[in-house]
């Protein structure tokens, strides 16, 4: 059954907590460590099971083309080259006999490789050094005991009960061969391979997909053996020969990866678990962003409707990180959408310096909209977030409300260096906002008379001259003359 993330539909679910019941996505549990399988509900702090990709995994009759093009993948077709072309040069002897049986045991082992490495969830094919290093080259032994015992089955049932029960025997034993390979390829294990229990549990398990699949292979022989068939009828022998052992690896590799697949794709029925594995997305547990963890269990309380506990969560953040600006966009927009004046009257001087960090007119003007209701007659008291803030409104068209913020800006910060900045954005406001030019000059009149000393003094009078004119107050245009 396949199931979708409690917190994100339609997101597949890759962990499940037995004691909360609920299903979790990759996005829910960033810190879970996949490698490993392991993670800790972030409700219960139980160990949670791990899905795989059970969940989001293709169905294989989607992926018959990645199934015919996987033997021409680097690796594979090396082994396959050498395989099939390295006993032409061997000599006709005891020795070339040899070397055929060890690069028969390779290929043998690198087919098998393949189911084990298939199901793990790598839909690449594993590397040629797979095919002939390390331990595994009994597997061609257990697959040989394997076809002696279910010969032996298939004989005893002929003694037993007569052409009958040998022919069911048999009809038994053809139909739960890919089950059988499978088995053998993930357990290592005759008896495992040939229990007619394990075998009949694994196909009812997969259910009708098997039948599809053991149709698909029973093509797959018959492709190969007419494409083997026609390379001796139209080829001579010295090019047929290797042309047909091509053909027959390849065809088998075909095989032996869509039985992995089939492993993959319905590993939850099949008890045991398995993710897609990309190389280039592993991260090591230390190098996980630390953020992360906390801000799946944000979207998760804030599904879950527990906005007091999020606020909370916000707020001890920002005590370790004062000026943390993702902190700060997410308490505003929690506090905005709770409507909690009091809270966002505490924090509003860092969310009106991180809004205007954003250029947010609207958003400023909302906050401030909030916190006039909340205090009438609200003035923010630090000047150079009060010039910031008016500077945002004037760009968006909200002239009253920067006016309003600066207001009688002399009288309560009469030694800011941000005397002269505030009053030249007040007279741009009035002048170029309200059309009110009178009111302007009077505004640059007093910067020209009481901030001699700042750096703007020396653009005031173009300012006055563009307020004579009734132009619109935009301070000296720019030159590029050099003087000699």
């Amino acid at each position: 059954m396949k199931h979708d993330c409690h917190y994100h539909p339609g997101d597949p679910a890759k962990w499940h907590c037995g004691e909360c019941q609920t299903h979790y996505c990759s996005r829910c549990m960033p810190d879970a460590d996949t490698r490993q399988r392991r993670a800790l509900c972030p409700s219960c702090s139980k160990a949670m099971r791990h899905m795989g990709a059970a969940t989001e995994v293709i169905p294989f009759w989607n992926r018959i083309g990645s199934f015919f093009s996987y033997p021409f993948h680097t690796d594979p077709l090396m082994v396959i080259a050498i395989c099939t072309l390295v006993p032409l040069v061997a000599p006709a002897n005891l020795i070339g006999i040899l070397v055929w049986l060890v690069l028969a045991l390779a290929l043998f082992k690198y087919t098998y490789a393949v189911i084990n490495h298939t199901a793990e969830g790598h839909l690449k094919p594993p590397s040629v050094s797979v095919a002939f290093t390390g331990s595994g080259f009994n597997i061609v032994i257990l697959q040989l005991l394997v076809f002696i015992v279910m010969g032996g089955l298939v004989g005893a049932a002929a003694m037993v009960g007569g052409p009958l029960l040998m022919l069911l025997a048999l009809a038994f034993v053809v139909l739960a061969l890919p089950a059988s390979i499978m088995v053998l390829a993930m357990e290592r294990s005759v008896g495992a391979a040939v229990n007619p229990m394990n075998l009949a549990v694994l196909i009812s398990r997969i259910g009708t997909p098997y039948f599809l699949l053991y149709g698909y292979l029973i093509l797959l022989t018959l492709a190969s053996g007419v494409a083997q068939d026609f390379a001796y009828n139209h080829f001579p022998f010295w090019f047929s020969q290797p042309l047909s052992g091509f053909l027959n690896s390849t065809f088998t590799l075909i095989l032996f990866n869509m039985l992995g697949y089939l492993l993959f794709q319905y590993q939850e029925e099949l008890g045991f678990a398995s993710d897609i594995q990309d190389d280039s997305a592993d991260v090591d547990m230390h190098q996980r962003d630390r953020g992360a963890r906390f801000d799946a269990d944000i979207d998760m309380n804030l599904k879950d409707g527990n906005y007091d506990r999020v606020q909370g969560m916000l707020k001890e953040a920002l005590k370790r990180n004062r000026e943390d600006p993702l902190r700060i966009g997410q308490l505003y927009q929690l506090l905005v959408a709770r409507n909690d004046a009091t809270e966002l009257y505490q924090y509003h001087p860092r969310i009106l310096g991180w809004l205007a960090d954003r250029n947010d007119g609207e958003g400023i003007a909302s906050v401030v909209s909030l916190l006039e209701e909340a205090e009438p007659g609200f003035k923010l008291d630090e000047p150079e977030l009060a010039v910031r803030c008016a500077r945002c409104l004037y760009q968006r068209g909200q002239y009253k409300l920067a006016l309003r913020l600066l207001q009688d800006f002399h009288k309560r910060f009469p030694e800011s260096d941000e005397l002269a900045p505030a009053y030249l954005l007040v007279a741009q406001t009035l002048a170029n906002g309200l059309n009110q030019w009178e009111k302007a000059t009077a505004f640059l009149t007093f910067i020209q008379k009481r901030c001699v000393n700042h750096p703007l003094h020396e653009q005031v009078p173009v300012f006055l001259e563009q307020a004579e004119k009734r132009e619109l107050l935009k301070g000296p245009k720019a030159s590029f003359l050099v003087s000699e």
